[in-house]
């Protein structure tokens, strides 16, 4: 059975654009306006959008597809990145939020993956040419409409290079960038918002500002569906759901999972946690131990046999990757010690492998 994943959606949406090199994943047929328009809502995932989104007509209004899944880890740096390349996370080495620079000494230094680090080569760090290069270098019109402050970051750079970036911050913004975008043909617009998450993160699924922050997705969905140009194929899906915090695990406060780790990384929902050296076989045992049916524990070795992040690992991800990966099941968490108090404040979370973190929705609509 065919994998329906945000880099199934990316290569099928550029393979039908006739992008040398994408592979038609979702059978998708050919849009004979060859203008096509992804918009990715963060943090929208499908069990959220059906629980919630009928308060809103418009999603009643768009073709809804099988939905798709995401990549572990299900958070936004390295679903985006998928999308980006086309490509599993073991080829493209994006793993999660935060993960150790190989070779930067003891205990090294994390990069955060949307934050970034001067000192780290984005092209470098992420190698695989991404479908917006390739389509421009076919002739394809490739824009990102997103907000402005996310243009030139390291990420886009690493993730999402070889579009023309069109920032904006507004709603009407937004639509007014991505309607001009797409007047020539073929062409592509990938088009951002992440409103629905922050909210998500700071107040939790369902609060009165999370259902405000949907009641703004649903109006952006209305803009561009009423204004996008004739020949238009407008998709709309996401990177992860979120689920709100239950237990909440100090690692280190009154248990023993602190014990030879030197470096944690990840996030709260999906830890990679870095070892002393030969210390990986009793560390593993231990938070097996304490951790039982709470979460799924995995060894570097573990992680790379299960094809945890894909069939292929590159030896860059092998080398990211946590000696020990710990995947938080239910609603509990796994706190870092050094970070308590910001980690502690987030209601919602995401990064697991529940279905409300993994069931990404996928709606189109043909203008």
């Amino acid at each position: 059975m065919k994998s329906r994943n945000l880099a199934a959606l990316s290569n099928s949406i550029f393979a039908s654009l006739q992008v040398s090199g994408a592979t038609n994943d979702l059978d998708l047929e050919i849009n004979p306006g060859a203008r096509e328009c992804l918009l990715l809502i963060d943090g929208m995932g499908a069990e959220l959008l059906k629980q919630y989104g009928a308060a809103f007509p418009i999603f009643n209004e768009l073709t809804v597809l099988p939905k798709l899944n995401s990549h572990f880890p299900s958070t936004t740096a390295t679903n985006l990145s998928s999308l980006g390349t086309g490509t599993l996370p073991g080829v493209h080495g994006m793993l999660g939020y935060t993960v150790r620079v190989p070779r930067s000494g003891e205990p090294g230094r994390l990069l955060n993956s949307l934050k970034w680090d001067e000192r780290v080569d984005p092209i470098i760090w992420q190698s695989v040419p991404t479908l917006f290069e390739r389509a421009a270098a076919q002739g394809i019109q490739v824009s990102h409409i997103a907000a402005k402050r996310y243009e030139g970051s390291g990420f886009t750079q690493a993730a999402l290079r070889g579009a023309q970036y069109l920032g904006a911050n507004q709603i009407a913004e937004i639509i007014e960038n991505t309607v001009n975008a797409m007047k020539s043909s073929p062409a592509f617009s990938y088009v951002y918002i992440n409103n629905l998450d922050a909210a998500g993160h700071d107040d939790g699924v369902g609060s009165e500002k999370w259902l405000i922050a949907l009641s703004v997705v649903a109006e952006l969905i209305t803009g561009l569906r009423d204004r996008l140009p004739k020949g238009t194929r407008l998709w709309i899906t996401a990177d992860h759901g979120m689920i709100n915090v239950g237990e909440k695990i100090i690692m280190g406060q009154d248990n023993e999972l602190m014990t030879n780790v030197t470096l944690v990384g990840g996030e709260p929902r999906a830890r990679h946690i870095y070892l002393r050296e030969g210390s990986i076989p009793e560390t593993v045992a231990t938070w097996r131990e304490f951790l039982g049916e709470k979460a799924d524990v995995f060894s570097r070795d573990e992680v790379i046999a299960a094809k945890l992040f894909g069939a292929e690992t590159s030896l860059d991800s092998s080398e990211r990757m946590g000696d020990l990966v710990a995947i938080a099941k239910s609603e509990m968490v796994l706190i870092d010690p050094s970070r308590v108090k910001e980690e502690s404040k987030m209601i919602g979370h995401h990064g697991g492998t529940e279905d409300i973190e993994v069931a990404i929705p996928l709606l189109t609509h043909q203008n």
